[in-house]
């Protein structure tokens, strides 16, 4: 089964690269997590909420390590579109400046934070049509910064798995 996960997070990838994007610019980072990784990380995700006193870290981290794979989708120098359109809350894209965040780094061309969430409904709904139990994770793309698997100023988890229950919805 694992080595079937594997290849549904590779289909999954696929999804994410080939999602739409504003004005054709790909600022998407994808990586696919296998194997021991997968416990380094859970243990990580367990270790931070206890640190910093985040409720369900711990939770997430013991979903991560009951998966098969995981998918981590990131905003990697994200480039604004020109627009001026407001709607990251400026007028003028040239006004939009990153800062870094206590998790995240924030100010990010509204555009750009859509084609994130396109390319993980791209990943999540190749994951669905391959049966594919799955999660899409605020928590584990916390983590995954801090670690420097990815590179990117906000990044999002999609742990998958195949199971007889779903273990991402069906938790305490």
């Amino acid at each position: 089964m694992k080595e079937a996960m594997k290849m549904v997070a590779d289909l999954m990838a696929v999804a994410a690269k080939t999602a739409p994007k504003a004005r054709g610019d790909d600022f998407i980072e994808i990586k696919v997590i296998t194997g021991e990784k997968l416990n380094e990380i859970a243990d990580a995700m367990r270790e931070y909420g206890e640190k910093r006193g985040k409720n369900n870290f711990d939770r997430d981290g013991e979903n991560v390590r009951n998966s098969d794979a995981l998918l981590l989708l990131s905003l990697n120098k994200p480039a604004v579109t020109g627009l001026n359109c407001g709607a990251c809350g400026f007028s003028k894209c040239k006004d939009l400046k990153v800062k870094k965040g206590p998790e995240f780094d924030g100010g990010i061309c509204a555009w750009r934070l859509i084609d994130l969430g396109i390319a993980a409904g791209s990943a999540v709904k190749t994951a669905s049509i391959l049966n594919a139990d799955n999660r899409v994770m605020y928590r584990v793309g916390v983590v995954a910064k801090r670690l420097n698997i990815i590179e990117g100023e906000i990044v999002l988890g999609i742990p998958i798995s195949a199971r007889g229950k779903n273990i991402y919805f069906d938790r305490k």
